[in-house]
């Protein structure tokens, strides 16, 4: 994405839902999805596609954006956001009203919210993602 190119309006509702786990998770529509807005991913690491662009999400400035491949037993999306955990917790409850409670009494505690969004502690940043495991190819059972 150049820099005289606007996101879409619905950026903050397709992938704010996505990583709040408001919506289904799959990698292959949000890597076309983001490459369309984007463009294309600026690395492949970890087993998913980093996104770069200027975008903000409940008031915080995302910095990066993932999209898993499939060489991992999960789907998730993810993004690091330039801010704390517990003020990004209070934006996303200021601005949809979702809570994260933190996990633990560590040091650096996993938030995690009903729906399953999970917030994580990330160089001095946060990172919030929603993994789900892949779904079971149709005729498939355990």
């Amino acid at each position: 994405m150049n820099a005289a190119q606007a996101l879409p309006s619905t950026f903050g509702p397709v992938i704010g839902n996505a990583l709040l786990c408001r919506s289904q998770l799959d990698n292959k529509y949000f890597h076309s999805w983001l490459s369309t807005v984007l463009g294309p991913s600026y690395k492949h690491e970890g087993g998913a596609f980093w996104f770069k662009g200027e975008a903000g999400l409940w008031g915080k400035q995302v910095q990066d954006i993932m999209v898993s491949d499939d060489s991992n037993p999960m789907v998730f999306i993810a993004a690091v956001v330039d801010s704390k955990p517990e003020e990004l917790e209070e934006a996303i409850h200021a601005a949809v009203g979702i809570r994260h409670k933190t996990a633990d009494m560590s040091q650096y505690p996993l938030r995690v919210s009903n729906p399953g969004s999970v917030i994580a502690y990330h160089k001095g940043k946060s990172k919030i993602y929603c993994a789900r495991y892949k779904p079971l190819p149709p005729g498939r059972q355990f």
